[in-house]
């Protein structure tokens, strides 16, 4: 054994520590006391178990049950003979494990056609203590809770706020639990305002007990908790920094400990005493809607000030992106693919990188491509607001020319409309071409085989063309700089998304299908406006998904 270094510690002297702490050296010297009467037993149980553990590892695999089995027997036996008194009283010898050595898993009740019950076990074992952090490839603590609401006999939830988003994935786990007539206690606050009152009905309308602290000066509560009693005596508990938000619960960056009440039994008897007394203090009231709402509304009265941001600041992955791009062109390479998926700001990375290329070009003159002039409206808005120049930009789509031709946002058809004979191939020093994963169609190909700028930059979610057709040729066969959608999501820079397909019922066999042209528009119109009904569905179906359908946003595609 090494000798011990500086530090504290709290460890059982061995034979072979004390053989270390003579050698610690002369500008060293240890500190001990005698092991107190109330910590033996915790103490000792511990340095014995490590010591049991360690032999068993050593162990080769095939003999690691069946030995370790025989020597947890061979202790037992030993504790009832040198402790006659405390054996009995512990039971020692009944408490030798049978061989070979199985474990209990659950013990389950019969259904009425006398086959057993199923109880799904949590994803992390019972008797495991560990740390989730809702880092990716991990599981995310929302899922963790979910799968130990089946096997609880009593649920226990103190959490300072409460949204909708956060308890709607558990609501059917939780009424299933309360159908079972086992308990759920919540206790919450209004504190920030941040708890919903839709979240308490719905726990409410399940049959959970729910108490509100309406205290914003004293109390405070911030604390975050999970406590699932099991009468099998493996109760479970999550303590952290998640509350009972989607954010917090899926994608958040969060640290929660889940402890176990097997090894950690006197963690857990701590957080069902503070929940008691919590919950008999008097500053939790059962829940009342109006009560509720009278309390939230006095608090959120006050004027309501809205701030519009005076300078774009990118994001990390933005900058890291552009230096990509900044990298390629210092390695000689002039036109660049910038993959980004939708929603990270690939308009916004393009304002900034040619803000940065305007300063070091002899002369900076700018042909923003797109193929449609809602993307070309939006586009130069946020150049303006990038370059902070409200004047910066002219449009060539529709009615709209440009008159001095320096910084031009234009429609590809606009473009090819008007022919390329008049425009000097070197005229723009820089061209930017939105969704290049469209430079495949002819009228893409006119442009990029026409003009030579100094710096040419695509802009592209999807490079991939569902024809296969390619377009890394433009740019030496590579994309200088990539943040697919998968990995954006992954990182946390987009939110996750959730799929729900709902059927509606509508039969689409007799409207009329062309090929290249998908189905028949009037056809379609028809069907989907003959009557409301649809419409009254699918609001029907968002309303229960969406917290609050009258403060959301959303993009419709159709």
């Amino acid at each position: 054994m090494p000798s011990p270094t500086r530090g504290l510690y709290e460890e059982l002297i061995t034979e072979a520590l004390e053989t270390g702490l003579v050698e610690v050296g002369e500008r060293l010297r240890s500190r001990r006391r005698p092991l107190h009467e109330a910590e033996a037993a915790d103490r000792i149980s511990l340095h014995l178990a490590r010591v049991v553990k360690q032999a068993i590892t050593c162990l080769k695999d095939k003999e690691r049950v069946s030995e370790g089995i025989r020597l947890a027997r061979r202790i037992l036996k030993l504790i009832d003979k040198a402790l006659p008194e405390a054996a009995a009283h512990a039971d020692a010898l009944q408490q030798r494990p049978t061989r070979p050595g199985d474990l209990l898993e659950a013990i389950l009740a019969l259904r009425p056609d006398g086959t057993p019950e199923t109880i799904p076990s949590p994803l992390t074992p019972l008797l495991d203590t560990t740390l989730l952090t809702n880092a990716p490839h991990e599981p995310r603590v929302g899922h963790q809770i979910l799968t130990e609401i089946h096997s609880a006999d009593r649920i226990d939830i103190v959490m300072a706020f409460i949204r909708r988003s956060g308890i709607r994935p558990m609501l059917p786990a939780l009424q299933r639990h309360r159908e079972n007539n086992r308990p759920l206690r919540v206790l919450t606050t209004t504190y920030t305002g941040s708890t919903e009152e839709r979240a308490l009905d719905e726990l409410q309308k399940i049959g959970a007990e729910v108490f509100v602290s309406y205290d914003l000066t004293t109390t405070r509560l911030h604390a975050k908790a999970w406590l699932f009693h099991r009468d099998s005596g493996f109760s479970t508990a999550y303590i952290g920094s998640s509350n009972l938000t989607h954010s917090a619960q899926i994608t958040g960056l969060e640290w929660n400990v889940r402890v176990s009440g097997a090894r950690n039994p006197d963690v857990i008897r701590q957080v069902a005493a503070m929940f008691e007394a919590y919950r008999n203090s008097g500053d939790f009231l059962p829940y009342n809607r109006e009560e509720f709402r009278n309390y939230t509304e006095a608090a959120k009265s006050g004027p309501t000030v809205m701030l519009s941001p005076l300078h774009i600041r990118l994001e990390p992955f933005q900058e890291r992106l552009l230096e990509l791009i900044a990298l390629s062109r210092q390695k000689g390479h002039h036109r660049n693919l910038l993959v980004s998926a939708t929603g990270t700001g690939k308009t916004v990375m393009a304002a900034v990188d040619y803000g940065r290329l305007a300063k070091t070009l002899k002369r900076s003159r700018l042909l923003f491509v797109a193929h449609r002039e809602e993307i070309l409206t939006q586009s130069i808005a946020t150049f303006r607001h990038g370059l902070r120049d409200p004047a910066f930009g002219e449009m060539w789509v529709g009615g709209n020319r440009p008159n001095r031709f320096d910084h031009v946002f234009a429609s590809i058809q606009s473009l090819n409309a008007s022919g390329f004979a008049s425009l000097d191939p070197t005229h723009f020093d820089v061209v930017i071409v939105d969704e290049f994963h469209h430079a495949e169609a002819p009228s893409y190909r006119t442009l990029l085989d026409h003009v030579k700028p100094t710096e040419l930059l695509g802009l592209t979610a999807t490079p991939e063309r569902s024809d296969g057709l390619p377009i890394l040729h433009w740019f030496d066969n590579q994309i200088a700089a990539e943040l697919r959608v998968w990995d954006a999501i992954d990182q946390q820079y987009l939110s996750p998304f959730a799929y729900f397909g709902i059927h509606d019922g509508l039969d689409l066999r007799d409207i009329p299908w062309r090929r290249g042209q998908g189905y028949d528009p009037t056809g379609l119109t028809n069907l989907f406006t003959a009557n409301d009904a649809w419409a009254k569905q699918a609001l029907a179906r968002l309303d229960e998904r969406v917290e609050n359908v009258g403060t959301m946003r959303a993009l419709g595609f159709a």
